[in-house]
């Protein structure tokens, strides 16, 4: 069995589609307030220097989020 994607394994400019948010990490909540909800089309449009924090493209907005929240993002 394949191991999961998530939105940390994305490279610059891929696209993905959001499978689940893992509900036990502890920004669950944020993460799914600031819209990345499952269905949604997300693109990784900018990484800082150490990969942390990245920047996706996500409900036409550009959303930065730390590296262990986007490994919590589960893709299809």
């Amino acid at each position: 069995m394949k191991s999961m994607k998530t939105a940390a394994d994305l490279n610059f400019g891929e696209k993905a589609v959001i499978e689940s948010v893992d509900n036990n990490h502890p920004s669950f909540r944020r993460i799914i307030e600031i819209g990345f909800t499952p269905g949604q089309e997300i693109e990784l449009v900018n990484k800082s220097l150490f990969n942390d924090p990245l920047a996706f493209a996500i409900r036409g907005t550009m959303i930065a989020i730390r590296r262990n929240e986007a490994e919590s993002i589960r893709l299809l």
